[in-house]
Parts: C-alpha cells; structure tokens; sequence
C-alpha cells in the first residue's frame, strides 16, 4: 500500500493498548490511526446510558476537534440479573456509592451484590463508532460480546477490570487465565473489531 492510500482516522481515546490494538487491525482497511491525546484533544462527556450513545459522542468529539474521521468505543460488563449494571458506569462502579476508583473495589462490589443470587450469568459488551465528520448522518456501529458468569473468588494474573472475576466455560478459565493473544481474538472488543473491519473495508472498495 502506497503512501497516499493511508487514511488518517482519529482513535477517540489516549489509551496506548487501544491504539496498538486497533491499529493492527485496521490497518489492513487501509486505516492509520492517531491517538487523540497526540492531538491536543481534551476527553469528551460520557453523560449518556447507553455504550452506543458515549461511543457515539465521542467519536463526533473527536472529529469535531480535528476535522478528520474518528474512532471511539464504549465498553463494560453487564449483568442480567443486576439490570444490567455496572454498565456504562462499569469503570466507576464503586465510586459511585462513595468507594474507591479501582479495579479491586469495583469487583468487591460486583461479588457483593451477587451475593444470595442464583443467576450469576454476565457479559462483556464493546460498542464502536466510526464517523467521516461530526455531522456525518449514517455512521458505522458495530457491536461485540463476549458471554460467561461472574465467580466470587478471583483467579489469574492476566488482565484487568472485571477479568478475575469472568469465567469463561468454554474455555474453563476466567479470563486473567486467558492468554492474552487469545483474548484479544475472541473478546467482545476483538469482534467488535473484525465487524468494523468488514464495514470499512466495503465502504472503501464502494468509492
């Protein structure tokens, strides 16, 4: 691929795993991606309570603040039997009845309110969003998840967020047991990936 067959796209987020992450994917798409933190890019408002809706706020953000294109994801865990929490709120759950932001909190709290119920079934979800501009009226949406059940005791060293505590049956593990080449295959955020890979692609041999 030449030079000039790059398209520059603007990730929605500073996070440098992410970027790497999304940018070995997409480059076959014909993608180059740029981190909005090396842009200047302050962080968008995440006020809505859907993933769709953040996802889509700060994608439009993002291309707001720089006129290019712009890539952004929502992601957490859900939980059936707790009406969905923590969802979008998945990275601040403690905090939010005045404990501590972390990820060790988060999962006390999480065990905690399972405690006594019989269903313990949960999943990841990833949402992404791509915009050509901030105005754009069809922007690409595509969505990944990820099954599996929460488990009171945590197990494995890989990870982070609610992995400990993610079981995963089909592979007999959680998913701090997982290898981590692995993980990024078939987690939520991995199909989310591969969909919007599929939806980039065809937009660009459509031009």
């Amino acid at each position: 691929m030449t030079e000039q067959a790059w398209r520059e796209v603007v990730l929605a987020s500073g996070n440098a795993g992410k970027l790497r992450e999304f940018s070995a994917i997409l480059k076959a798409a014909g993608i180059r991606m740029i981190a909005q933190s090396e842009l200047n890019v302050p962080e968008a408002e995440e006020p809505y309570l859907t993933f769709l809706e953040n996802a889509l706020a700060k994608a439009r953000h993002a291309s707001q603040h720089t006129g290019l294109p712009a890539l952004a994801d929502d992601s957490g865990l859900c939980v059936p039997a707790l009406g969905g929490a923590p969802g979008v709120y998945s990275a601040r759950y403690a905090s939010m009845s005045g404990g501590e932001k972390s990820d060790l909190a988060n999962n006390m709290r999480l065990v905690s309110h399972l405690q006594g119920v019989e269903n313990h079934s949960a999943f990841y979800v990833a949402v992404l969003v791509y915009v050509e501009s901030p105005e754009d009226p069809c922007p690409l949406v595509a969505e990944g998840r990820w099954h599996g059940k929460i488990v009171a005791t945590p197990r494995g060293e890989n990870g982070f967020g609610y992995d400990p505590h993610f079981w995963l049956p089909e592979y007999d593990c959680t998913v701090a047991e997982l290898d981590p080449a692995e993980k990024n295959r078939v987690s939520h955020r991995g199909r989310a990936l591969a969909e919007l890979f599929e939806k980039l692609r065809g937009n660009r041999a459509a031009l």
